[in-house]
């Protein structure tokens, strides 16, 4: 009965073809970027939507242990086929929907592949992948690359994170600004919204935020995401709150020990829904 639960509420992965792998330049003029590009089957331009990975980094946890350096020239275990289910599964959710999905490793090209565990968040190893310096370098390569391929619409493109990726997210809407935003609109799912985390305490942004949070989340905290949003709204920016009771860090992840909860469930279905009302809600006219 839950798996037949599970397979209704979420976006199916169990036909999902591997990814192509492509390599672009992060913003930091120096660092060769690994990205899985997950295709509409469609010909034309389509919308994009670039998405950035947590802490555990973008491969499954039955591989990515013995993972260090990913790039152009050196054969890893973590690769295309090995992602994570949740990052395959919101990856094929796109394209199956007419958008075009960059899925960006900051983690494998700088040797850390194995991502990194809960708790873990002042650790030194972790100073040279930090969300708040370095990965926005890699989502703005990313933006770059995308608005230069000729099949994606150059002002459709959208981005999404998860957890550390979240606040990745956040700041990438900080560093732009309000005057010239590269991303239609973000959607972020259960970021770190502290002073450790985030580039300052209020985010002054014209592009639409959505933040997805969980009430019993047991990595980050909700109220502050709260509160950094409120004081955001008062600052002008446009930025709504998801708020599932009951769910946890992590509630769209397709496994069955985080679906086994009814409220992750309940979120996970809520959040698909909403993220691609919003996508299209906010698309160039």
């Amino acid at each position: 009965m839950l798996l037949l639960t599970l397979a209704i509420a979420l976006p199916s992965i169990a036909s999902a073809g591997v990814p192509e792998t492509v390599y672009l330049a992060s913003a930091d003029g120096r660092t060769e970027i690994v990205g899985y590009l997950f295709k509409p089957a469609s010909s034309g331009q389509h919308p994009a939507i670039v998405l950035l990975h947590g802490r555990g980094g973008p491969y499954s946890a039955n591989v990515n242990a013995s993972c260090t350096q990913v790039g152009r020239s050196n054969k890893s275990p973590c690769n295309a086929a090995t992602l994570s289910k949740r990052h395959r599964m919101w990856g094929e959710y796109w394209a199956s929907r007419g958008h075009l999905a960059l899925l960006i490793d900051s983690f494998g090209p700088r040797g850390k592949a194995h991502g990194f565990g809960r708790f873990t968040h002042g650790d030194a190893i972790r100073d040279d992948v930090n969300e708040k310096t370095v990965r926005p370098l890699d989502a703005e390569g990313a933006l770059a690359w995308l608005r230069k391929r000729g099949d994606v619409a150059a002002d459709d493109i959208f981005l999404q994170g998860w957890s550390n990726g979240g606040s990745t997210a956040l700041n990438v809407l900080h560093r732009q600004g309000t005057q010239h935003p590269g991303f239609r609109a973000a959607l972020v799912f259960y970021p770190g919204c502290g002073p450790k985390a985030l580039l300052a305490p209020v985010l002054a942004t014209a592009v639409p935020v959505t933040i997805f949070l969980a009430s019993e989340d047991e990595e980050v905290s909700p109220a502050n995401c709260q509160r950094f949003a409120e004081r955001s709204r008062k600052a002008g920016s446009p930025i709504e709150i998801a708020l599932y009771p009951g769910a946890t860090h992590g509630f769209d992840d397709p496994g069955a020990k985080r679906q086994s909860r009814p409220p992750n469930r309940s979120a996970s279905t809520d959040a698909f829904r909403r993220a691609i009302e919003i996508v299209q809600a906010h698309r160039a006219r």
